[in-house]
């Protein structure tokens, strides 16, 4: 029998699988995301939920953003992937949208940070200078547990080229605060601080 084959482009780099059972093949039940992370160690892209909920594993797929956990490899035969990996330039460094993140401290454990810059990466690639309303609609399908959500907004819009004057009502609606409620730090940390057995990892 004439052995089947899958050709995945991912971050400018050709690889070809074989599709199969035997060792070293790709099952047809591999999920992207899978063959991603264990088959070529780009474990940017994250698993959570694995089922297109929570936006970990976002990427994109001839320039627009995807869910990687609800494709099946064999389905993206003759795409071009882009991972947060891909997103660094060997000349020039960081993606702007990258360096945004890191310059506006917009991510705390960082878990979801890849899926949100990829997803973000999709907009800005649509629409280089999206409203705020525009940018919450594209993340609406991203979670943050750690609720970075205001610096997420602000490093976008920087990279948009028009941070000052979509976050000034941010900045207002947060100078107004005089005496913030005191919050309770445990009601923040992950169900993993305190030891819960997973087989999830930061890689």
């Amino acid at each position: 029998m004439k052995k089947q084959y899958v050709t995945l482009t991912v971050n400018g780099r050709e690889y070809r699988f074989s599709i199969g059972d035997g060792f070293g093949q790709v099952p047809p039940s591999e999920t992207l995301s899978e063959t991603l992370r264990k088959r070529l160690s780009l474990t940017g892209t994250k698993e959570s939920c694995n089922e297109g909920a929570c936006g970990c594993c976002t990427v994109l797929m001839d320039g627009k953003g995807v869910t990687s956990c609800m494709l099946l490899t064999i389905e993206c035969d003759g795409r071009e992937i882009v991972t947060i990996e891909g997103l660094e330039d060997p000349e020039k460094g960081l993606d702007p949208l990258q360096q945004a993140f890191i310059d506006e401290y917009a991510f705390q454990c960082g878990y979801c940070t890849p899926g949100i810059i990829m997803a973000a990466k999709a907009l800005l690639l649509e629409n280089p200078h999206p409203t705020p309303d525009e940018i919450k609609e594209a993340l609406s399908g991203n979670y943050c547990r750690c609720i970075s959500h205001y610096t997420v907004m602000r490093a976008i819009n920087r990279v948009a080229g028009n941070g000052e004057d979509h976050t000034a009502v941010l900045h207002r609606a947060n100078d107004d605060v005089k005496d913030p409620i005191p919050v309770r730090e445990e009601l923040f940390l992950s169900p993993y601080a305190y030891g819960t057995s997973s087989d999830r990892t930061l890689d």
